[in-house]
């Protein structure tokens, strides 16, 4: 029992690998799902969460109910998939929600920009200019997604298990690399990644829970006791016992101590999860 992340870009087989794995594997794959999800939640048309996601970070700004929201809705959804084990997620960069539970092989698919240009050119019949011009552009924006959520850059390989380049390996090739990995020991789900998994679900049912009083807040979780970390310039510090009280009524919260104020990134919105 494992979970399987994949990183893609467009038009590089990643959909389809993801697919494949899943089918053979046995596990649910998962992608799509998280937005329609959030869509549902803030009652939004899925089509400006789509855009929100794909066409710059700044737009959720527009959005009602606030961008924080949003990304812990959909940072949520996916946790609470994760938990259930056994599950194939391709999708934008949500592998980075769990860069530290053991029992995740988190996988990079990336194809030759000249097979994606053809590629493009043939689904949408368009000239090979405009095929590389909307690539380039749809590869800016998930990066740009990713530097604003994590502060990294999806094309470093050493965030990755495995990297497969589809070209010389085909997509049946690349579902089997796949299976293989995932089969070993290493990404096996054990007692202690589970408990691992839990209380990163926790943290994050408790954020949510939070709302606005999450905002500027680090909040981790062990074994059902809440940790709450301010930052020095949080403007929660004289609602400690509200935040105290909402976290404590999130089912399989214990109980709830506030930690020492730290220095934190606020240009991040997880590094104050």
């Amino acid at each position: 029992m494992s979970i399987i992340t994949i990183s893609r870009g467009s038009y590089s087989k990643g959909r389809e690998i993801a697919e494949k794995v899943a089918q053979k594997l046995g596990y649910n794959c998962i992608s799509r799902d998280i937005i329609l999800e959030a869509s549902e939640h803030f009652n939004l048309p899925e089509i400006k969460l789509v855009r929100a996601i794909h066409d710059a970070p700044s737009i959720l700004d527009r959005l009602t109910h606030g961008k924080d929201g949003k990304i812990s809705y959909m940072r949520l959804s996916l946790l609470r998939h994760f938990q259930k084990d056994n599950v194939v997620y391709h999708g934008l960069s949500g592998h980075f929600f769990v860069k530290d539970i053991s029992h995740v092989l988190k996988v990079r698919i990336i194809a030759d920009m000249e097979d994606r240009i053809r590629l493009e050119m043939q689904r949408e019949k368009i000239s090979r200019e405009e095929a590389r011009r909307i690539l380039r552009n749809d590869d800016e924006q998930r990066r740009r997604w990713s530097k604003y959520l994590y502060g990294i850059d999806t094309k470093d390989p050493s965030l990755y298990d495995l990297v497969l380049h589809i070209r010389k390996i085909g997509v049946d090739e690349a579902v089997n690399v796949i299976c293989h990995a995932v089969n070993l020991e290493i990404f096996r789900t054990t007692p202690e990644s589970q408990k691992a998994m839990d209380d990163l679900l926790l943290a994050a049912e408790v954020k949510m829970a939070l709302g606005d009083l999450g905002a500027n807040l680090e909040i981790s979780a062990n074994a059902g006791m809440i940790e709450i970390r301010q930052g020095p310039k949080s403007k929660q510090l004289t609602h400690t016992e509200e935040i105290k009280a909402i976290a404590q009524k999130v089912p399989g919260v214990v109980g709830v101590k506030f930690i020492e104020s730290i220095q934190t990134d606020y240009t991040n919105p997880w590094h104050k999860m």
